[in-house]
């Protein structure tokens, strides 16, 4: 998938969540540098992750966002992870890794327990003309 195609679906769910008058977090792509290069990570997918994890955190579509990304990435290779948050496969964080990213999520988002609906718009469409559908089966492979 394009980065594009990966927004359009994000501000999709943003915009019918909003719709039933739920917040929307939004949490960064994680960092995957040499898991299984060439077949998995590529510098084109590192640069789509890139483009991805700007929107997440500047496009204010979410309510919030969590960088996940900034949490758990080397500082000195930011397209990997930590190695003292790494599980070993450099895809999957560890316990700590996952400390990390648990400690990144600012508890009072969750303060308010009733949330309150929300107006919002993606590409023109109001969020009262989009009406909730039940999501199609998954076609994942079992």
């Amino acid at each position: 998938m394009t980065p594009e195609q990966v927004i359009a679906a994000h501000r999709q769910i943003i915009v019918r969540a909003h719709a039933m008058g739920l917040k929307v977090y939004g949490g960064t792509l994680t960092p995957f540098q040499a898991f299984m290069p060439g077949l998995y990570y590529t510098d084109v997918g590192e640069a789509q992750r890139q483009v991805v994890n700007q929107w997440i955190r500047t496009s204010k579509a979410y309510d919030a966002v969590i960088d996940f990304d900034k949490a758990i990435r080397d500082p000195n290779s930011p397209s990997r992870i930590l190695p003292a948050f790494d599980s070993g496969d450099n895809l999957h964080p560890n316990d700590a890794g996952y400390k990390a990213m648990a400690n990144a999520i600012n508890l009072t988002l969750f303060r308010d327990p009733v949330s309150t609906p929300r107006a919002a718009t993606a590409q023109g469409a109001s969020a009262q003309t989009v009406k909730p559908t039940k999501p199609p089966a998954c076609q994942c492979p079992p």
